[in-house]
């Protein structure tokens, strides 16, 4: 059983999750993040620590960040894209278990602080911004360090700000 409370989107996402780990979840039931659903989130976080794990979609970026700003020592969970895709819809309940148990094992806390090890000139120089195959390249990329996709700015972000080491960085690119 995980100590920490999973925060996923929706009753499916729990579903799956109960396919996969033994863990508590919340889901968020959407965007609107009522207050009672942030109450009990916050309950989770102050008690047992939450790890966010939402759908690698708009809106699933959109509700880390709000409950990031809720709950800066939160820890946060990855599944690429392209492992929660299935029948024309992405989602955790999409994802594989050995996807979702691969999420979990490599968590992340966001920095408030950037370390500035990264900047767009290592984004370009590896092709990860600038070329055609860019975004691609930031998916495999992101997977492999577990930060999972983002457009350039929001990939540099996510180097800069959950503890990316440049020997990690260089090995995921270099793999």
């Amino acid at each position: 059983m995980l100590k920490q409370v999973i925060v996923v989107e929706g009753k499916s996402d729990i579903q799956r999750i109960a396919q996969t780990v033994e863990a508590d979840c919340i889901a968020t039931e959407g965007f609107t993040l009522r207050k009672g659903v942030i109450d009990m989130i916050r309950v989770a976080y102050e008690k047992r620590g939450i790890i966010i794990l939402t759908d690698p979609d708009t809106a699933g970026e959109r509700i880390r960040r709000v409950l990031t700003k809720k709950f800066p020592n939160a820890q946060h969970a990855f599944v690429p894209r392209d492992e929660a895709f299935a029948n024309d819809d992405i989602g955790i309940e999409q994802a594989s278990p050995e996807s979702i148990r691969k999420a979990l094992s490599t968590l992340h806390v966001e920095s408030l602080e950037s370390s500035n090890e990264f900047s767009m000139v290592d984004l370009v120089r590896h092709g990860l911004s600038g070329m055609p195959d860019s975004a691609a390249r930031r998916a495999v990329i992101g997977a492999k360090l577990g930060i999972g996709y983002g457009n350039g700015k929001q990939f540099l972000y996510r180097l800069n700000h959950y503890g990316i080491s440049r020997d990690a960085f260089e090995e995921a690119v270099n793999s």
